[in-house]
C-alpha cells in the first residue's frame, strides 16, 4: 500500500510474478516442476496502469499468457482484474502488463534454447499480444 491507500506500482510486479509461479508449477509435469524445467530470468517488464487498486479484503485475479515465443525467450501478458461483474458485466482491468522471460542455463550462466518439451507447454497459452490503451504510435 501507498500513502495514498493504493497498491504500490512496484507490488504489481509481484503480484503478476507470483501468479506466473503458481501457474507455471500447476501446469508442470506429472512428477513435478514447472512449465520451464530450469532457469528462468525476467529480461524486461512492462506495465500500463489503468485504475488504482484500493486497499480491500477480496482477492484480485490475474490474467497470463503467451505472447511469442522465440529460442531461448518468450513473452508473457498479463492482466490484473476483478472477475466479470454481475449480470454479466466485464471485468475490471487495474493494469496490463507484459514480460519478456529467457531460458537460462544455470551452470553456464548464459541462455539457453527451449526444449521440446517447454516449447510445447507454452504453445498451448498461446494468445494475442497485450492490448495496450495508451502505446504511441512510433513503437
Amino acid at each position: 500500500m501507498d500513502a495514498y491507500g493504493h497498491v504500490n506500482n512496484v507490488q504489481f510486479l509481484r503480484l503478476i510474478e507470483d501468479a506466473r509461479v503458481v501457474a507455471f508449477a500447476a501446469a508442470g509435469s506429472d512428477e513435478g516442476g514447472s512449465v520451464v524445467e530450469t532457469g528462468l530470468l525476467v529480461a524486461r517488464s512492462e506495465i500500463e496502469y489503468l485504475e488504482p487498486l484500493v486497499f480491500r479484503t477480496a482477492p484480485v485475479a490475474i490474467d497470463l499468457w503467451v505472447t511469442q515465443l522465440a529460442g531461448a525467450s518468450f513473452e508473457m501478458g498479463y492482466e490484473v482484474l476483478d472477475e466479470a461483474g454481475t449480470n454479466g458485466g466485464r471485468p475490471h482491468i487495474y493494469a496490463r502488463a507484459s514480460s519478456t522471460l529467457v531460458t537460462f542455463d544455470l551452470s553456464l550462466h548464459r541462455p539457453r534454447r527451449m526444449t521440446d518439451v517447454e516449447r510445447a507447454r507454452l504453445e498451448l497459452w498461446f494468445d494475442e499480444p497485450v492490448r495496450w490503451r495508451h502505446r504511441r504510435k512510433d513503437r
